[in-house]
């Protein structure tokens, strides 16, 4: 059965426009509800979300809808996506919702889920909530409706677990920190770790009102942290998506600090305290230089396709516990289950404090080649493997880089996107053999 509404990271789409409507919200949570009924315990359903103003009506759909079915509800509010993952375990409930559209503006909104495990959803339970979605809502009898209560203390719990993934001997005393929440999901929480651990933390984005999520803040918007770590004369920057489940950094200078860089450094710190990891995961998109860098370090880097689910699918068939993407999903399989942008900063300042060494310093065994990554706009219903003209550019294109770089084109998973990213070495005509293509594909179009 092919899905209709799931993408690689849930549902998301523009608010207002199907199927991220109010209605259509009521019958997804009578639908998960159903889905996730079990016979040996009440249903029992996190829901948490980001700062959009829609939340606020997707989340009450969200409610109705699986009160309606039976499932008991608690009510997280604003709290990052990792931390629903974390609570849903903890909770031993039946499943976690994230009401979040990431890193899009707030005009776009959208559904993520967690099974008990605290992962996403297999292709299979989707595929049965999307099953569920086309019958006739039924209201359970009045005597086997659901209720639904607050979670007063969500954010305190998800505060002492990401601290406890800090080593107990370390401290982040004398490092002066600058925290970019995106005005999202993070805005509380993340200030609070670090502070607690010690570091002076100076926070930007973190004063959401409903609209303002990501807008020239945040992992996709470095400028506004790169031009406070400066004025600050901070040790380093530490910018989180909206949903707090990416994460870049910047460095004293001002440099970007991406996700593959993140992992280079996480993954050579645990090589220093004699515990290599066996393997990374990480995309099509991973630099190459990346995987050199691993490898001189006795680590192999394995390619999954571009989305943490598959990073994390990749991760656990190979039994590894490092995996991520240079957009900043970085998994740090033993600390959680999903991409946490807290965990995973933690982790790369464990790495500063351990060594006594800039950001800077770390990421210098990684030499990345220059990449090219360019975004071509199209319809929903574009299908790039129809496109016999942009395929068969693509081909010629490879036969010029063939033996000294890569081509990766693929559509977005979560927006109408074709992205086409060549890397090589050099970076002038790594854009030109992009364009060519980009273009391709516009004429096409």
């Amino acid at each position: 059965m092919s899905r209709r509404f799931f993408g690689t990271d849930g549902i998301r789409g523009a608010v207002g426009e199907y199927p991220v409507t109010a209605d259509f919200m009521l019958k997804l949570g009578w639908s998960a509800g159903r889905v996730f009924a079990s016979e040996e315990r009440a249903t029992k359903v996190l829901i948490g979300k980001d700062t959009r103003v829609s939340g606020y009506m997707f989340e009450s759909a969200l409610e109705a809808g699986l009160v309606a079915a039976g499932a008991n509800v608690l009510l997280l509010g604003p709290m990052p996506t990792p931390a629903v993952a974390m609570l849903t375990r903890s909770q031993k409930a039946s499943a976690g919702i994230v009401i979040s559209a990431s890193h899009n503006p707030y005009t776009d909104n959208g559904i993520k889920f967690f099974n008990a495990d605290g992962k996403k959803l297999s292709d299979e339970v989707e595929e049965e909530i999307e099953e569920i979605l086309s019958q006739p809502m039924e209201t359970v009898p009045s005597p086997e409706l659901g209720k639904a209560n607050r979670m007063v203390d969500a954010s305190g719990r998800y505060i002492e677990f990401c601290k406890s993934s800090f080593p107990h001997s370390l401290s982040l005393r004398g490092l002066k920190l600058v925290l970019d929440c995106a005005h999202g999901a993070t805005y509380q929480i993340a200030p609070q770790v670090f502070a607690e651990l010690g570091a002076e933390v100076i926070a930007i984005g973190a004063e959401p009102d409903g609209y303002n999520i990501n807008e020239g803040v945040g992992s996709t918007s470095p400028a506004a942290l790169q031009a406070r770590v400066l004025s600050e004369q901070a040790d380093a920057g530490i910018a989180f998506d909206g949903d707090g489940d990416r994460v870049q950094c910047v460095a004293a200078d001002g440099t970007v600090i991406d996700g593959d860089e993140l992992l280079f450094i996480i993954a050579n710190d645990l090589v220093r305290q004699n515990r290599a990891p066996e393997g990374v995961v990480g995309t099509l998109m991973s630099n190459l230089g990346l995987e050199q860098a691993l490898r001189e370090k006795g680590v192999d880097l394995v390619r999954a396709k571009v989305g943490d689910r598959f990073v994390l699918e990749e991760m656990a068939q190979r039994g590894w516990q490092l995996g991520g993407e240079a957009s900043g999903h970085i998994i740090c399989g033993e600390q959680t289950t999903t991409g946490d942008g807290i965990i995973a900063a933690l982790q790369v300042m464990a790495a500063v404090v351990r060594s006594g060494e800039t950001l800077l310093t770390l990421k210098s065994g990684l030499h990345k080649y220059p990449q090219t990554l360019l975004n071509v706009t199209v319809s929903p219903d574009f299908l790039l493997a129809e496109c016999a003209a942009a395929l068969d550019e693509s081909r010629r294109v490879e036969e010029v880089l063939s033996g000294r770089g890569r081509l990766v084109l693929r559509p977005s998973g979560t927006e109408p996107l074709i992205r086409v990213m060549i890397e090589g070495t050099d970076g002038s005509e790594n854009l030109m053999l992009a364009e060519r293509i980009a273009q391709t594909i516009r004429d096409a179009h």
